[in-house]
């Protein structure tokens, strides 16, 4: 699994003209689910997403975790996080897993999320959905993991 990760002051998902999911403080997680990803790799993922530290302490090191502030988590499907471009212009997107493995491991992440926060509700998108994404990013702060490079 790999994940873009912006920590935000706010950030929602629209689905047509309705809104799927909105937090405000927090981390707004993008999610692309690989070929050869399992339940395991969410549930590391989840647990290093809900440690990470990377919020502000008091002297404004990044020493707190989205457990330690409070904050909210916004969790949305993309694909294209395993996008390949070595070759040509147009993206390969081989590498990704089909939606029949993809759907259920995105929504077992957000289950996982949900527990390593400590059962607190964790907004999302809708998998496979068009969907427009709002945020204001906070730092600016982005993070990438991949479970694949846990070195």
């Amino acid at each position: 699994m790999r994940v873009v990760i912006q920590r935000v002051t706010e950030a929602s998902v629209t689905i047509g003209p309705s809104i799927a999911g909105e937090i405000g403080p927090g981390l707004l997680i993008f999610l692309g689910v690989g070929r050869e990803d399992t339940a395991e790799d969410g549930r590391w993922l989840a647990e290093k997403i809900a440690k990470l530290r990377i919020f502000p302490d008091a002297d404004g090191n990044m020493n707190r975790s989205l457990l330690d502030t409070g904050g909210q988590a916004l969790v949305v499907s993309q694909f294209t996080l395993h996008a390949r471009t070595r070759k040509g212009t147009r993206p390969s997107f081989n590498d990704a897993a089909p939606p029949a493995v993809a759907a259920p491991l995105y929504d077992t992440f957000k289950t996982q999320l949900q527990t390593a926060l400590g059962n607190r509700p964790v907004a999302a998108g809708e998998f496979g959905a068009m969907m427009a994404v709002r945020l204001l990013n906070d730092g600016p702060v982005t993070i990438i993991i991949d479970t694949k490079q846990k070195d």
